[in-house]
């Protein structure tokens, strides 16, 4: 028993040193900040009309030396519909993708859409809001029009 001790520790400590005696680290992933500028990542629809569509287009550009192309788009419910074109978009290049909300969510909410770039990139956008429904009798009674001539002048 204290040999298979003495074993089992043995085998932890080549392990650490092992660990410990591996080369450099391969260089930093590029970022997506390095490639692509978005003029928004968490857009604020305000209040909307409950079950009233809306969408916003999410403009972006690429500030890299590459050409840059959009593998998916991910969205985190069936309440939201992206429209994109996968590109390829040229350095310096503005594109934009749209982004759908059905509005059939009662009150704030809060949603989320990933974007997958070729290269490994990606970048979660955010949107919120909160929606309000109309009172069912949104206009005030109007006693006087019952007072109006009826068929004349």
């Amino acid at each position: 028993m204290k040999k298979v001790f003495a074993l089992m520790i043995a085998a932890a400590g080549a392990i650490s040193v092992n660990a410990q005696q591996q080369g450099p680290q391969p260089a930093e992933a590029e970022t997506i900040s390095k490639v692509i500028r978005f003029k928004e990542t968490d857009h604020d629809f305000g209040k909307i009309p409950y079950g009233k569509p809306a969408e916003f287009s999410l403009a972006m550009t690429n500030i890299s030396s590459d050409s840059v192309t959009i593998e998916d788009v991910k969205v985190g419910c069936g309440c939201t519909t992206p429209k994109w074109k996968p590109g390829p978009y040229a350095p310096g290049q503005d594109f934009d993708i749209t982004i759908g909300f059905n509005g059939y969510t009662d009150g704030p909410f809060n949603k989320v859409v990933t974007l997958y770039f070729k290269g490994g990139l990606s970048q979660v956008i955010k949107f919120h809001g909160e929606t309000f429904k109309a009172p069912a009798d949104a206009a005030p009674a109007n006693d006087a029009v019952s007072q109006l001539k009826q068929g004349g002048n």
